[in-house]
């Protein structure tokens, strides 16, 4: 009858231990590139639109020219976004928040990223089903965008803004999550050890993910308003859907 190694149970609880480790590191890292750095990107491109309908049609169309965009989308994009998505559910509902036991600003910080995560999750998923998938399959082009983002964020319900509000709602979530996960990848990759590095650290991303919002949201507003909220100067004329500038 052969006998257990004791040296073999120590190496199997050490490898099961790893595994999550890893995964939760790929988790955090999937989260700041190539996902993080695309949000800012993204709405930074959006942002384009501020300076008017001409300025937002280029960034669009150099966006389109991209060689094999769809594919780099895909491979670059949504599948490190996919997997950060995924596995962060699966975070998310096994944690065990304890503010009402501890209620320090790091817990409710810890329950705000898991629930801003499902929001933004959501908000991706129709953002993708609105414009994304209709552009990767050639039924809308970067011309039909402008026009098409005026219409939708600009239309109400019984008078009242729901998409333009979802969309703020939508970025607010995202951005947040990824300020406030910067900050957490920041802590547990040992780039922030001290209390008063890690209060600076919350400092500087918390500046970070307001002026992202920031920029996000006028943009937000100025696709459903045609005024934009923080910018010097005169806004641009807003080519609506279905006229001319």
């Amino acid at each position: 009858m052969a006998t257990e190694d004791p040296q073999q149970r120590p190496d199997e609880e050490a490898r099961a231990r790893r595994w999550p480790f890893l995964l939760r590191r790929l988790h955090g890292l999937s989260g700041v590139v190539p996902v993080g750095v695309f949000l800012v990107a993204h709405l930074a491109t959006n942002a384009r639109a501020l300076w008017g309908h001409d300025a937002f049609e280029a960034a669009a169309r150099a966006t389109e020219a991209t060689p094999h965009r769809t594919l780099l989308e895909g491979v670059l994009v949504l599948a490190p976004l996919a997997f950060h998505a995924v596995y962060g559910v699966v975070i998310a509902l096994g944690s065990r928040p304890n503010v009402g036991t501890y209620p320090t600003n790091r817990n409710w910080m810890y329950v705000a990223q898991r629930l801003t995560g499902f929001v933004a999750l959501a908000f991706v998923l129709w953002h993708l089903g609105q414009y994304w998938l209709p552009h990767a399959r050639g039924e809308i082009t970067a011309d039909d965008l402008y026009p098409a983002l005026c219409a939708d964020l600009s239309s109400t319900v019984d008078g009242v803004p729901l998409q333009a509000f979802a969309y703020l709602l939508g970025v607010g979530a995202a951005t947040f999550h990824l300020a406030n996960g910067l900050w957490g990848a920041s802590v547990s990759w040992g780039l922030v050890v001290s209390a008063r590095a890690q209060r600076q650290a919350a400092t500087a991303f918390g500046i970070f993910g307001l002026a992202l919002f920031a920029l996000g949201a006028n943009t937000a507003v100025y696709f459903a308003t045609g005024t934009r909220v923080a910018l010097l100067g005169e806004p641009p004329p807003r080519a609506l859907a279905g006229s001319a500038e």
